[in-house]
Parts: C-alpha cells; sequence; structure tokens
C-alpha cells in the first residue's frame, strides 16, 4: 500500500445541495463503518450536512467519493474539504444531530 494513502489524517466535509431529509447521514454512516473510519455525520442549521472523519487517508478518499455521489434521492451540489491532522479523539462513527 502506497505510505501516503496509509497515513492518518482527518477531513472535514460540508455537503451543499438537497441533503437534508434525503437519508444522506444514514448513507454516510453506513459508508464510513464499511470503510471502518471513525467521527461523524450531522445536519447543519444552513442546510448542508457536515462529516467529520479520521482515519486512513487513502479510506477517508472513499468515503468522498461516496459523499459525491450521495444516495438515491440526495443531490449534491459541492463538497467543501478540509484535511486535518488525526486527533485519535473518535472510536467509532456515528449521527449526530
Amino acid at each position: 500500500m502506497d505510505p501516503v494513502s496509509a497515513e492518518k489524517a482527518r477531513v472535514r466535509a460540508v455537503v451543499h445541495g438537497a441533503v437534508q431529509g434525503v437519508g444522506f447521514r444514514y448513507y454516510v454512516l453506513s459508508r464510513a463503518r464499511l470503510l471502518g473510519v471513525a467521527g461523524y455525520v450531522r445536519n447543519a442549521p444552513d442546510g448542508t450536512v457536515e462529516v467529520v472523519a479520521e482515519g486512513e487517508r487513502g479510506l477517508l478518499e472513499q468515503l468522498l467519493e461516496a459523499i459525491e455521489r450521495g444516495p438515491i434521492g440526495a443531490s449534491v451540489h459541492s463538497v467543501e474539504r478540509q484535511w486535518l491532522a488525526a486527533r485519535g479523539q473518535y472510536y467509532r462513527f456515528e449521527i449526530r444531530g
């Protein structure tokens, strides 16, 4: 495996589009758990969905690809990404709010 993709990282993503009320959080939850990354997903008051996840960078990139597609019924217009250093503060992936 490429050492860069195995490196631990954190990503914060803000998803814009028709992403609330369409099962988006449950879609992200299932993808994140399948990939084995930790963190959370939540609806924001402005209609976006926020995702914060930690794990191997390659796995986080796979999660971001799934987020860009979204579930049936969602319409993702854009995904803002912010890469950060992993802090190891999450032990599982969950839905908040």
